[in-house]
């Protein structure tokens, strides 16, 4: 007998979830301009939340990206001077004898570089002079500082050996000075007295507007030059590139202890990595995505609660239609159902709207310009769960007062 009960419920329920579905399309399809404007908000909501989602990987991508074009892998220490309360104590310099230390003591330096810094006025075509850099750096120098060369060559280690006079310029410098970057090579310009061939051009992969030891104006050439025009071989950087970038905060920690070993107790020196630079720049992105994630949730909040001011109003426009139902057997567990169903179809409708015009904005982005934007397919998926809940939450009062109503005064209403 109850197995008899059961098998005639199971296609009963399935039946009014079928009804109820079937009702909550037509009543959808009954109203389309009143539903398509409630759901316009569903639609704002989650194609920002998407767009939100895609700004913030972008954002977060670009500021990765350009620290990680300076060197993820790299490692560089300066002198700072003596301690704070010593005031007459002489220089303690870094030397080319500490960067040899480094290299053999620390494991995972696969280039290094000093940087030796001097300056000079010297003439350019037309009779004019310019204010110029230069720096004395090993071969290796363009590797560890991951610079560009736009034309010619950068020196090698024969010309370091040879003590071949010979340079290279920055982009800026070649283009205001002779016309184009190609155009510099094979020119000769003279420095501290000595005629240096320029060999080729160069500049930072980012720019760092001159925060970093290059400016506009700036000739890189062999150390082994370099030492001509030095009293002492004091250095002004030590640069080191580490195999892994793993590497680098224990090898920073190595560098500095043995620099410090070598040197007076009293001196100062400084370490230092992208690191710290890096995981600042997560964290700022990071915390941008959850606030602008904040803005789209208000977004979807307000459009949550057109829907439920939608829903209330068609119970009370319905209410006759409800006391219909119910009269003829309807239950409060499916009038519940109608009405939630439809708070779920308008939600859903609008989120999947908002999802598609989300994802076709940055995926336009991409078939019209070379940058890739990152798409996050995790967003669409949160997007369409958020708006179905959405659809739940605001959807269950009006839905649960529709099921509350009482037959026989909705059947007097008019």
């Amino acid at each position: 007998m109850t197995t008899a009960t059961a098998t005639e419920t199971r296609p009963r329920t399935g039946m009014a979830l079928g009804e109820i579905m079937s009702f909550a399309f037509e009543t959808f399809c009954s109203n389309k301009v009143r539903f398509i404007l409630t759901a316009l908000g569903m639609v704002i909501g989650t194609a920002s939340l998407i767009l939100v989602v895609t700004i913030g990987m972008t954002g977060r991508q670009y500021v990765l990206n350009q620290i990680q074009a300076i060197g993820t892998n790299e490692v560089w220490a300066e002198y700072q001077g003596g301690a704070p309360h010593i005031s007459n104590s002489n220089p303690d310099p870094l030397t080319v004898e500490d960067l040899q230390a480094v290299r053999q003591e620390v494991p995972g330096v696969v280039a290094s570089s000093p940087v030796v810094q001097l300056s000079d006025r010297v003439p350019v075509e037309n009779g004019k002079e310019k204010d110029v850099t230069i720096l004395g750096v090993y071969p290796q120098y363009q590797g560890v500082r991951n610079l560009v060369i736009p034309s010619g060559r950068f020196f090698d280690e024969e010309d370091s050996h040879a003590h071949n006079k010979v340079g290279v310029i920055t982009e800026k410098m070649a283009v205001e000075v002779y016309g184009s970057p190609q155009a510099a090579v094979g020119k000769t310009i003279k420095l501290i007295g000595l005629p240096f061939t320029i060999i080729g051009t160069f500049k930072e992969r980012v720019e760092t507007f001159g925060q970093s030891e290059i400016v506009d104006n700036t000739m890189l050439i062999p150390y082994s030059v370099s030492r001509y025009f030095m009293e002492v071989p004091s250095v002004k950087l030590l640069y080191f590139s580490m195999a892994d970038p793993a590497m680098v905060i224990s090898a920073s920690a190595q560098i500095k202890r043995i620099l410090q070993s070598r040197h007076r107790s009293e001196s100062v020196y400084n370490v230092s990595n992208l690191t710290a630079l890096l995981a600042m720049a997560d964290r700022i992105a990071t915390g941008l995505t959850w606030v602008l994630l904040l803005i789209s949730m208000v977004t979807l909040l307000v459009s949550g609660i057109g829907i439920m001011n939608i829903m209330l109003a068609t119970v009370t426009s319905r209410i006759r239609e409800i006391g219909v139902r119910k009269a003829i057997g309807a239950t409060n567990r499916e009038i519940r159902f109608q009405f939630l169903a439809e708070a779920i179809l308008i939600s859903l409708i609008g989120g999947v709207a908002g999802i598609v015009i989300g994802l076709a904005i940055p995926y336009s982005v991409r078939f019209l310009t070379e940058y890739r934007i990152p798409i996050s397919g995790l967003s669409a998926i949160i997007a369409i769960v958020v708006s179905s809940v959405v659809g739940v939450l605001f959807g269950t009062v009006p839905a649960t007062r529709a099921a509350q109503l009482d037959p026989v005064e909705s059947l007097r209403n008019e």
